[in-house]
């Protein structure tokens, strides 16, 4: 058994792709969309990890073309990606306009949510950074 990817609703594909791929990094793998069934895949993977495995798991993003109500998200858990510094992977997403629900203080591991409230980990790949400003002392904001 190989994990595939997790499957993950949007509302609108414009913010979601300026979250998953401007904001943190993932690459469009491929993009269908599916006139009779009125719905849009994309599925979206680390370029990091297509470099090592052009089978590498991947995010599904769904967009149902007739409007609907996306409430939760936090239901499922979160997907996590291992980054290679976290202190400068937060710094880049507040530079996109992601809010930082979790901070990484302990220099390893923060959270922030996609423009559909889907929960993102974030964590220090290796041992953890030292504790560093602002980080180590900005506190939680909403939920994760």
């Amino acid at each position: 058994m190989r994990y595939l990817h997790t499957m993950v609703r949007v509302g609108d594909v414009e913010a979601s792709l300026a979250f998953w791929c401007d904001a943190l990094g993932l690459s469009v793998v491929r993009r269908t969309d599916y006139p009779s069934g009125r719905f849009t895949l994309i599925f979206l993977a680390s370029p990091d990890d297509l470099a090592r495995d052009a089978d590498a798991p991947m995010i599904e993003l769904t967009h149902n073309w007739d409007p609907e109500t996306l409430d939760g998200g936090r239901n499922f858990g979160h997907v996590a990606y291992a980054v290679p510094d976290i202190y400068a992977a937060c710094a880049r997403l507040v530079a996109a306009g992601v809010t930082v629900l979790r901070p990484p203080r302990d220099g390893r591991m923060a959270f922030v949510r996609s423009p559909d409230g889907i929960s993102v980990e974030l964590l220090q790949d290796g041992p953890a950074l030292p504790s560093a400003e602002p980080w180590a002392s900005m506190p939680n904001v909403g939920v994760w």
